[in-house]
């Protein structure tokens, strides 16, 4: 607090508490930002982010990763990568929203130039979060047909299924007799309908449609035979999808002062479902071969040899920590200033990690009882994505004893981990909003949250149609991919290589207190070299390797292509769009305004007085927008 205009500090800042509270109902007693709240406890931060970092990739992409490419083994790679990759940005990132108690877009006053690098994230978040809550929604669909005394798709139903259906293989050719000397080999329904018998042994068998596939399909989805054929929307879906944005509004109305206390089911339920399952996974038969193609004897280390294993080590590590997302940057803005970030980093990535291996032994314990029991090998049951959580899942769970109970816990615990990640998704637009119109959130909060959920769920209406499936994959393919890998390797590019890499480290000890230099040195090599080489490479492995998406085997059509590379287009155009902007706005020859554009702006710095020292005594006041003053560090003409 200013003291001339205070005489008593203590009175004063009591008298703003009583004001900002009264007005501004996401602010409490306790907190030291009167103007943008922070967290009423540490936990509730801590859980948020580890809510936020750990998401349905974690269940079924990254124990299908570990099955593919080699096992136990992968868990080499899998770590190196870790704190190579993902430590290193998710510290940065964390720190850059601490330091300024900012959010994804306001918080690159430290570079004008690269603004457009947080509206990028903001926008994919956005893309991101309309699909990811048709995920919920699926879940939450699932979660209700359990609710009866024997799953709908324990059986071939005729109501829905077609005479593929079935779990063993069917046969679909065989040898029939026409007369007495003429045998010929002819389709299994013509030999049905014209009522001839196969010859024994000349029967061609194929793999059936398992019934779980085809409820999937045919009346979850009520999938379209491609994305031309939109179709109706299917009403089931859009009412779980209008639930899923309720139970997001709800726990969102007040900002992280509520969710921060949903979390504590949400990101903590999990943990509790995938322990049951996994103690009921290994009682089952069969359940020791599943888990050691998983991780076990058949480990294969000779896989270590392979590019593309490191390659999806480093990509599943980026993904799996929501590095580059903004989510970071705005759930960590509203920590107190002198908060242990690094400490907290440390927790949430490895929290992350063994959260993904321990998902595996749940996963792989029941998958390989379903294929003890169907006589198959682990690797004909083994899925990932949609077809593990939608599909193969659902039907090892159908041939468990009391099957409707351990596919209620199953769907439920999917519904909580999509949760908590949605709610740091929509945390992330919304705190762009509060620093865009901070006294609009003020008085408004409630509706905007509000708002911002039902665009989002009308935008959403098209993923619920007869062929949202190909939207959801669509936006999956385009949006959570090349873009985030782009704003990942211009962030860490502009904080350490232009802002300045020993000036970021100086920030970071004002709020976690110096350190000695040796404490940097793995940070530093991080940070300026090894970190954006790994990015860049895995961008240029990820452009190289690109391919049309499909689902299953269904080709997209070009105009579906078309649509994906706008979304994609319109997110990333901002980088250089707010770049042109700021050198326009900017005085002086083309030289000075680019010069000025990679200085930090003159409100650049701790957002409260008090925590900013010498280092930062002549910044401007951080609720004002100067972009193009001189940096606003004292004595900061040294070389970084």
């Amino acid at each position: 607090m200013n003291k001339l205009k205070c005489p008593s500090s203590f009175k004063c800042r009591g008298k703003e508490k009583v004001a900002a509270s009264s007005e501004n109902f996401h602010v409490g007693d306790n907190d030291e930002n009167l103007d943008r709240g922070n967290w009423s406890k540490k936990s509730d931060y801590l859980l948020s982010m580890v809510g936020y970092a750990v998401g349905l990739g974690n269940v079924w992409r990254f124990p299908y990763l570990a099955y593919n490419n080699g096992g136990g083994a992968f868990l080499i790679p899998y770590t190196i990568m870790l704190a190579l990759a993902g430590l290193p940005l998710f510290f940065l990132e964390c720190s850059l929203g601490q330091f300024a108690s900012l959010g994804p877009v306001s918080v690159w006053r430290i570079l004008p130039l690269f603004q457009g690098v947080g509206i990028t994230m903001v926008l994919i978040s956005i893309f991101v979060t309309i699909y990811y809550n048709v995920i919920i929604a699926y879940s939450l669909y699932y979660l209700f047909v359990s609710f009866r005394s024997q799953l709908p798709w324990a059986t071939c139903s005729p109501s829905w299924s077609d005479e593929n259906c079935s779990r063993s293989p069917i046969v679909t050719f065989c040898n029939v007799s026409i007369n007495a000397s003429e045998i010929i080999q002819m389709n299994k329904s013509w030999v049905d309908t014209n009522n001839f018998t196969c010859i024994n042994g000349s029967q061609v068998y194929e793999p059936g449609q398992l019934p779980s596939e085809q409820y999937w399909n045919k009346v979850t989805l009520q999938r379209s035979s491609g994305m031309d054929e939109t179709g109706v929307i299917v009403w089931y879906l859009a009412l779980c999808l209008l639930l899923a944005w309720l139970i997001v509004g709800a726990a969102l109305f007040k900002g992280i002062k509520s969710s921060g206390k949903v979390v504590y089911f949400t990101a903590l339920f999990p943990y509790l479902v995938l322990l049951i399952l996994l103690i009921r996974g290994a009682t089952l038969e069969g359940a020791s071969k599943g888990i050691s193609y998983y991780i076990g004897s058949q480990s294969n280390f000779t896989k270590l040899r392979e590019a593309e294993v490191w390659k999806d080590a480093a990509t599943q590590i980026f993904y799996s920590l929501s590095v580059a997302w903004g989510g970071l940057v705005a759930l960590s803005s509203y920590n107190k200033f002198n908060n242990n970030c690094y400490s907290d980093a440390i927790v949430v990535c490895l929290t992350n990690c063994l959260t993904s291996v321990f998902a595996g032994f749940a996963i792989f314990s029941i998958l390989g009882h379903m294929a003890h029991i169907s006589g198959k090998e682990v690797s004909q049951v083994v899925k990932e994505g949609f077809d593990l959580a939608f599909i193969a899942y659902p039907e090892a769970l159908a041939q468990l004893p009391v099957g409707p109970f351990w596919s209620i816990l199953f769907f439920f615990m999917l519904l909580t981990l999509g949760l908590d990640s949605q709610f740091a998704s929509i945390e992330t637009i919304t705190t762009t909003i509060q620093d865009l119109f901070p006294k609009l959130m003020k008085k408004m909060r409630v509706p905007v949250t509000l708002g911002c959920c039902l665009v989002l769920f009308l935008l959403g209406l098209v993923c619920v149609t007869q062929a949202g499936i190909y939207w959801v994959n669509l936006i999956d393919h385009f949006c959570a991919g090349w873009g985030i890998l782009i704003a990942a390797i211009l962030e860490i590019i502009g904080i350490i290589w232009i802002y300045g890499g020993n000036r970021f480290i100086e920030d970071i000890e004002m709020m976690i207190g110096a350190k000695r230099w040796i404490f940097w040195l793995w940070w530093r090599a991080c940070w300026f070299a090894i970190t954006p080489i790994l990015l860049i490479a895995i961008f240029i492995w990820s452009v190289a390797t690109f391919h049309r998406p499909t689902y299953g085997t269904i080709e997209y059509p070009d105009w579906g292509i078309a649509v994906g590379w706008c979304m994609i287009i319109f997110c990333i155009i901002w980088i250089p769009i707010m770049a042109i902007v700021k050198i326009i706005q900017a005085k002086g020859n083309i030289f000075q305004r680019i010069a000025s554009c990679c200085k930090p702006a003159s409100n650049w710095g701790p957002y409260l007085e008090r925590h900013r020292g010498e280092r930062y005594k002549s910044m401007a006041d951080p609720k004002k927008e100067n972009d193009h003053e001189i940096p606003t560090i004292s004595g900061s003409g040294k070389p970084e």
